[in-house]
């Protein structure tokens, strides 16, 4: 399988094979790449009905000679802990982004919020992300905003008073809660529509049947993230040997009987 970046002769048969509805994974296989390389060079590039091969490539070209220029900055602004390489942790940013993007999460929400989850703090300022992302100090206000709205993340206050983005194991939880509740809202609303188009009516068919399966959708989606939320964040239970540990030190700390002087 070739590596390196792509070249203009591989992102034209990419906009040939947009243009013929290929999938990314079909793309990716004539091209002898994987399916990632493929969706990330898309989603960079205007998306799948936005792409085209020249301006991808001069984009590219710019991308390459910036972050050369800002590499060194880059490094120290930000070392790698625990061993790892750093080539390997931007690349997999990368990747974590396209696969937000291709979610549906714009692209500065989507920056944030794979900062933010790959950071081992699991909490950065909006300083930091600025540092970190070399965007404008509004542009993060705007993103945390939009996550904050969308329950992927929350903030805090440190003990600098300094305003924290914090990304945490239940941020999940609280995103598809969140989801749950707009699709609530859209069943509520096609259910009006049924009484204002009438039912039995064909649109007010098409609404009943909307309404149907966006509320089964919705209770599955809820009862599901509680059930993962309760058996994926329920501590373990302490080892035997600590329990025994514990029992015996109550049990020293318990009073015994009294005890009384001989006559």
């Amino acid at each position: 399988m070739p590596g390196g970046r792509l070249t203009q002769q591989e992102r034209q048969q990419i906009a040939l094979g947009l243009a013929d509805g290929l999938a990314y994974a079909e793309i990716g296989r004539r091209l002898d790449r994987p399916t990632s390389t493929v969706t990330r060079e898309v989603m960079r590039n205007g998306g799948p009905t936005g792409y085209r091969a020249d301006l991808a490539h001069r984009a590219t070209e710019r991308r390459t000679q910036r972050r050369r220029q800002t590499a060194p900055r880059a490094a120290e602004a930000a070392p790698q802990e625990h061993g790892r390489d750093a080539e390997a942790v931007r690349a997999y940013e990368e990747t974590f982004t396209t696969v937000l993007l291709g979610s549906g999460m714009p692209a500065m929400m989507s920056r944030v919020m794979a900062c933010l989850t790959l950071a081992d703090s699991g909490s950065l300022t909006a300083a930091e992300l600025v540092q970190r992302l070399q965007v404008s100090p509004a542009s993060i206000s705007k993103a945390v905003t939009f996550l904050e709205g969308q329950g992927f993340l929350r903030r805090e206050r440190d003990e600098g008073r300094r305003e924290r983005y914090i990304v945490d194991d239940d941020i999940w939880y609280q995103s598809m809660i969140a989801s749950a509740r707009s699709i609530a809202q859209i069943v509520e609303t096609a259910r009006q529509g049924v009484g204002v188009l009438g039912a039995g009516t064909p649109a007010g068919n098409r609404l009943e049947n909307v309404a149907r399966f966006l509320d089964f959708v919705a209770e599955s989606s809820i009862r599901a993230a509680e059930q993962a939320r309760e058996i994926l964040h329920t501590k373990a239970p302490a080892p035997a040997e600590d329990q025994a540990v514990r029992a015996a030190s109550d049990d020293a700390a318990e009073p015994g009987p009294a005890s009384h002087d001989a006559p």
